[in-house]
């Protein structure tokens, strides 16, 4: 196969996707994820936010439809049974049902994102010097540097899966309670509570919940390819950051 044309590429991507849906079986949300997977990825088009959706989603308030427009200061929500997969400038994320995130940033770009409570997994873009960006759960504040990340925020406590790349997981009740973890494959997954177990609020976590495939999915959708092939494992990091 060529990789180099851009159409047998996709093709391989699509097949790779479909291969990958049988993963999810058993999911209430498997005929729609399935539809989404089936479509060739291609980066979204410039003033484009919205790749797919199912179900009940609203943004800033508003139901939202595959021309919505989402902002790095938007709030987007989705009820049960519902999902949507969008970009906000470099930054792709999956929002999973019964979800409300908060984006904070000016020209396009996010300088943090709040996730009140539900599930998220997220894949981010190079930031210029001097801007960073802070992911906020329940119970958490994770720094980011080059990253794919898949949270999870409840009441008790948060689930952080550093996909790959680096960030700094740090209690958002007790700050010294932290922990530096570079990932170069779901290396490094952990659960921050909100009340000590074992006199730790980090403890490690199994890798749940996000598959390889998404993430590959969403750095599609903004024209990356992610560090990660499907069919043969890790590959290299992406450089950058």
């Amino acid at each position: 196969m060529d990789r180099d044309d851009p159409i047998e590429a996709r093709r391989h991507f699509l097949r790779q996707m479909l291969a990958a849906s049988g993963a999810l079986t058993g999911s209430a949300l498997l005929p729609s994820l399935v539809h989404a997977f089936g479509k060739i990825p291609k980066k979204l088009q410039a003033g484009q936010s919205v790749y797919d959706l199912r179900g009940k989603v609203l943004v800033d308030g508003k139901p939202a439809d595959r021309k919505t427009v989402i902002s790095s200061s938007s709030r987007v929500e989705t009820a049960s049974n519902s999902y949507v997969i969008f970009a906000v400038g470099q930054d792709a994320h999956v929002l999973r049902e019964n979800s409300q995130l908060q984006l904070s940033g000016s020209d396009a770009v996010a300088d943090a994102m709040r996730l009140f409570t539900g599930k998220v997994l997220s894949v981010f873009g190079q930031r210029k010097a001097g801007r960073k960006m802070a992911l906020h759960t329940t119970t958490a504040t994770i720094g980011i540097r080059g990253t794919g990340v898949y949270m999870e925020s409840e009441t008790d406590a948060s689930y952080v899966c550093t996909c790959y790349g680096s960030v700094t997981l740090a209690s958002a009740s007790s700050p010294e309670a932290r922990e530096d973890i570079v990932s170069a494959h779901h290396d490094a997954p952990r659960y921050i509570l909100a009340n000590p177990e074992g006199g730790k609020l980090i403890v490690p976590a199994p890798m749940k919940n996000h598959t390889d495939e998404e993430l590959m999915l969403i750095e599609e959708i903004v024209g990356r390819h992610a560090p990660i092939s499907a069919a043969q494992g890790y590959s290299t990091p992406r450089r950058g950051y």
